[in-house]
């Protein structure tokens, strides 16, 4: 395909479900297996009710479903509610996402476990509203119950990785998505990235193009905002090889990270 030019569409990742969800889905599998671990060996209470904040396309939560647990989210598009609560409910489930801010929102009902697992958390401009998502869950979960929240943290020794590239097939249809780092200003706490998904079919290739911007967290900064929050407890921390035999000590050179939290 050297001679195709694509038709480039400037948007909103979140816009496009579809494709999002085909990219981000593929390996649900790892992130599964790991969070049932998790549940098995941390929780302080057996795990049946689960919640995802930022939920997106509810590519976890279906899966969660389908194995028995009750499942329920959120996320600020409307578009990606849509289409989880669409497949929810294809499968026999209710529609239990819900249009809504992560750093703003209470559950009905405590839920047993949650998490958020793929840099969501980043797009809280503030520590302000930071501060506010880490009480919302606080808030949300039962004594004992677990929140398990995975980010980029941005290394203060050695090389970070700046750009990322990975495809997806289903039947016809494949994307391919990459996303690189513009710039990052420690000084203003913010990295800006730039984000392509190509996706081809069987008559036409068109490219979508997006940019967005992280809060960037060091190791440090991390750890001092979870102290803001005595709620919570860190029981452990993983990176995502999603390894439950192979735990992790964060410190400077730390990139991925999965903080197993549970509520006090």
């Amino acid at each position: 395909m050297e001679d195709d030019v694509p038709e480039t569409i400037d948007g909103n990742i979140y816009d496009y479900p579809k494709y999002y969800d085909l990219v981000f889905a593929s390996d649900w599998r790892a992130e599964f297996d790991f969070l049932n671990l998790c549940f098995e060996r941390f929780a302080k209470r057996p795990v049946k009710k689960l919640f995802e904040p930022a939920c997106g396309t509810g590519r976890l939560l279906i899966k969660f479903a389908q194995s028995g647990f009750n499942v329920r989210g959120n996320d600020l598009n409307p578009k990606a509610i849509d289409f989880c609560n669409d497949r929810l409910e294809r499968f026999g489930f209710g529609r239990s996402a819900i249009v809504g801010d992560m750093s703003d929102f209470r559950l009905k009902g405590k839920a047993d476990a949650a998490f958020n697992t793929i840099n969501s958390f980043r797009h809280l401009g503030t520590e302000k509203m930071a501060e506010a998502h880490l009480k919302c869950m606080a808030n949300a979960l039962a004594k004992g119950g677990l929140y398990l929240l995975g980010l980029h943290l941005t290394p203060t020794e050695g090389v970070g990785v700046d750009q990322e590239s990975w495809s997806a097939r289903r039947g016809n249809l494949m994307v391919v998505s990459n996303m690189w780092t513009k710039k990052v200003d420690l000084k203003v706490r913010r990295e800006y990235l730039g984000m392509t998904f190509d996706v081809y079919t069987l008559t036409k290739h068109f490219r979508i193009e997006d940019s967005m911007e992280y809060r960037t967290y060091t190791a440090a900064q991390m750890c001092r905002l979870l102290k803001k929050v005595p709620e919570f407890e860190v029981v452990e921390t993983f990176d995502f090889a999603y390894d439950i035999k192979d735990p992790v000590t964060i410190n400077s050179t730390t990139e991925d990270v999965v903080f197993v939290l549970r509520k006090k």
